[in-house]
């Protein structure tokens, strides 16, 4: 069975209709390239996740067979020993990952994971929450406040321990406000809606019909729609294009800071430095 993000994804670059969730699967064949220092095509069908350690600038990509990271050489590393299914991921500090999804094939731990952290980049989990309940199929961390969207949008307060659920709308992706956690923006089938009290309520929809939301540290929301086009917002209402993602159905989006933005479509991973306006391809 397909993923609902890979469903919802491939209907909605077709034509902006409702939002249709499928049962996702929970188990992955590994892919040929895994685990000899490399990337598949099959891989890069199915990213779940990108984004930058700002222990030392290493980007990582979280994937349906488990976390890698980018070599100089451009090259896809497998990190860790686990291929886990990385639904939700999220770098929330130095070497501190946040992720949700699926074990590996065989393994034995509850599905779906809950919430799970590692504070080695990646090369070992441990469980915080929500361990067999929920799959957040997206993640988001402003200081100790994290948010996960699980078909329910739910926050915590004490870094993903202990969990509120908030609003209760149709999103893909959210994303938070580094500098004020209690703003937040979700995308939605008919926009973007925003929220001012922690994802309590929200606005009505506006602006652009995107799929994935990043919102850097220096306060610029970056937002990518389903054929490519990057937009960028300081309040998560108004919306200017900035310009187009190169390689075809976008997969994921991050943002750090300085005009940085990676991407991750069905042809690779690509980065801009410019703030959305150019890419030049990583992997």
């Amino acid at each position: 069975m397909e993923h609902r993000r890979g469903v919802w994804l491939g209907l909605l670059a077709l034509a902006v209709s409702g939002l249709l969730l499928t049962a996702c699967s929970n188990t992955a064949d590994t892919p040929a390239a895994a685990g000899q220092g490399g990337a598949s095509s099959d891989l890069l069908g199915h990213v779940h996740g990108v984004g930058v350690d700002p222990a030392d600038g290493t980007v990582y990509v979280a994937t349906h067979h488990g976390l890698f990271r980018l070599s100089s050489a451009g090259r896809l590393d497998p990190v860790g020993s686990t291929r886990r299914d990385l639904m939700g991921f999220t770098i929330a500090g130095p070497r501190t990952f946040l992720s949700s999804g699926h074990p590996a094939p065989g393994e034995r731990t509850p599905n779906p994971l809950g919430l799970v952290e590692s504070r080695d980049a990646g090369n070992s989990w441990t469980t915080l929450s929500l361990s067999g309940q929920s799959d957040f199929h997206a993640l988001d961390a402003a200081g100790s406040t994290v948010y996960g969207y699980d078909g329910s949008l739910k926050a915590s307060t004490d870094g993903g321990r202990s969990w509120q659920t908030r609003g209760g709308l149709a999103a893909i992706d959210i994303a938070a406000n580094p500098r004020s956690p209690d703003m937040v923006v979700a995308t939605t089938e008919r926009g973007v809606a925003a929220s001012v009290d922690g994802g309590r309520t929200f606005g009505p929809p506006r602006g652009p019909v995107l799929v994935f939301v990043a919102w850097s540290p220096q306060g610029t929301i970056y937002g990518l729609a389903p054929d490519g086009a990057v937009h960028t917002s300081t309040d998560g209402t108004t919306w200017t294009k900035a310009g187009t993602v190169p390689g075809g159905r976008p997969q994921a989006l991050g943002a750090t800071g300085d005009g940085r933005v990676l991407a991750a479509t069905a042809g690779g991973i690509v980065e801009s430095r410019d703030g959305g306006r150019t890419f030049t391809k990583l992997a």
